[in-house]
């Protein structure tokens, strides 16, 4: 990522610590600059329909399980953290079929009226009018993601990986990825998200939110699956979401971490 460009766009969101108040807004050159390298972008309009149309093409054509995989293991020692949503991109979807917006509404409360999408976990909306991406690809690099689910966060991501050239895997990432494993089989049974995220601290290069964010990408991935997802969710409620009710019994999933990180165990 250009260093440039980088830096305009966590300017233009960030100060002090801190959310800018008020809009967003960067120089007309600044904008051009970091535009011009792929970090910044005009408003988009798009469809729910075309959405789940492109993202049908980058599975098909250039997004595999082990690029993905590669792009998560690379961030670990690098602490590049916006190559690591895109396992949770992928796997949200990578068995998502070709559906309109309308062809199976969902009643009631849910993650979005598109019956498909809710089904994934995927929040969507029929139309994307003027869609600020900015924010998104922002959060993206600052921790790692923050929307990850959204069906517009997804592609973008995706979008952003079908650029890259393979990713570079030293003994050090691995080592880190085997000490995370270990990590979550020594949780408590009733320890949650937050105990997990602590005991995460001294494992790789983070902060708290970097921390959180990966245990929401292995949430939505499967490699963290809550057995009861009627349990009281701790802390403020809108913490976590893939990760709001998982426990320390319910551990690792085996058939997830073999299918995405067996090559790498």
């Amino acid at each position: 990522m250009d260093p440039k460009a980088k830096k305009i766009l966590m300017n233009t969101h960030w100060s002090s610590g801190r959310w800018r108040e008020g809009s967003f807004i960067c120089s007309d050159e600044d904008f051009q600059y970091a535009k011009s390298k792929g970090v910044m972008f005009d408003p988009v309009t798009i469809s729910h329909d075309e959405c789940v149309q492109r993202l049908s093409e980058l599975h098909e054509r250039s997004i595999t399980k082990d690029k993905v995989v590669r792009a998560f293991l690379h961030s670990l020692s690098t602490r590049k953290v916006y190559w690591r949503s895109a396992l949770s991109s992928y796997a949200l979807t990578h068995h998502l079929p070709i559906h309109s917006y309308v062809q199976q509404p969902v009643a009631g409360l849910s993650y979005t009226i598109c019956g498909d999408c809710t089904a994934r976990q995927l929040m969507a909306k029929e139309q994307y009018i003027d869609e600020d991406l900015n924010v998104l690809n922002f959060e993206r690099v600052k921790w790692g993601g923050v929307r990850l689910n959204w069906l517009i966060y997804c592609l973008m991501d995706l979008e952003f990986l079908a650029r890259e050239e393979d990713f570079e895997i030293s003994r050090e990432d691995t080592e880190i990825l085997k000490r995370m494993l270990e990590a979550v089989e020594a949780c408590g049974d009733k320890d949650a998200a937050r105990q997990l995220e602590k005991r995460w601290k001294d494992v790789f290069a983070s902060n708290q939110y970097e921390r959180d964010f990966v245990m929401e990408i292995w949430g939505y991935a499967g490699l963290l699956q809550s057995q009861d997802d009627y349990r009281k969710e701790r802390g403020r409620g809108t913490d976590f979401r893939s990760m709001a009710t998982w426990r320390g019994e319910d551990g690792l999933c085996r058939e997830q971490v073999e299918f995405y990180f067996g090559d790498y165990l």
